[in-house]
């Protein structure tokens, strides 16, 4: 039996998108299988005290712009031409979150990722408006309605912040996170680690 890599992920990050678009290949390699945790980025910053790049690193002269080129070389070497940075950025992704909860528990996890972040990062669409959310839920023939109305459920805004709460009791600090067994990989540029792992 192959071994499973958890991704814990908030479609807000540009990051978690790319490793959403590489992690399908790396688990075919292997015969591993991906456990999506949906997880809110903010809550995780708040607990760990973590910040945002741009905040974090601003005033390092040559850091961001050394991201930068990483994301580009990243982009580059497994053909992420879909990809563009969205103009909305950063986006308050409460919603979409609660959203992938909610869609979990009907049986559209799959389908509802996928559309969700080809909105987020292909399209570059305003993510927080519910209206957009609403029609790109319906384009992807999922029931717009039921799934924003879930998003108010006490027991899927629970789920979230539990998800959340136990990837910081974790270590998980930021996103995206994988976690093979025990062992954590944090960052888009640990894919290669995550393979090796599983493969072992």
């Amino acid at each position: 039996m192959g071994k499973t890599v958890e991704f814990i992920f908030d479609f807000a990050s540009p990051n978690g998108y790319m490793a959403h678009c590489v992690l399908p290949d790396i688990a075919r390699r292997t015969g591993a299988e991906i456990k999506i945790t949906p997880c809110l980025l903010g809550g995780l910053f708040k607990l760990t005290g973590n910040q945002a790049p741009m905040t974090a690193f601003g005033d390092v002269q040559g850091k961001l712009a050394y991201e930068a080129l990483e994301s580009r070389r990243f982009i580059a070497r497994h053909g992420l031409s879909r990809y563009k940075f969205n103009p909305h950025f950063p986006i308050n992704t409460l919603l979409i979150m609660r959203g992938m909860v909610a869609a979990r528990r009907m049986g559209v996890e799959a389908a509802y990722t996928a559309a969700v972040f080809a909105a987020m990062w292909e399209r570059g669409l305003k993510m927080d408006d519910p209206q957009v959310v609403a029609q790109v839920l319906t384009e992807a023939g999922l029931d717009a309605r039921a799934l924003l109305e879930a998003t108010q459920d006490p027991e899927v805004k629970a789920e979230l912040m539990a998800n959340t709460e136990a990837a910081a009791a974790r270590g998980a600090f930021g996103i995206p996170t994988f976690f093979v067994g025990e062992e954590m990989f944090f960052g888009k540029e640990r894919l290669g680690q995550v393979e090796e792992e599983l493969a072992s």
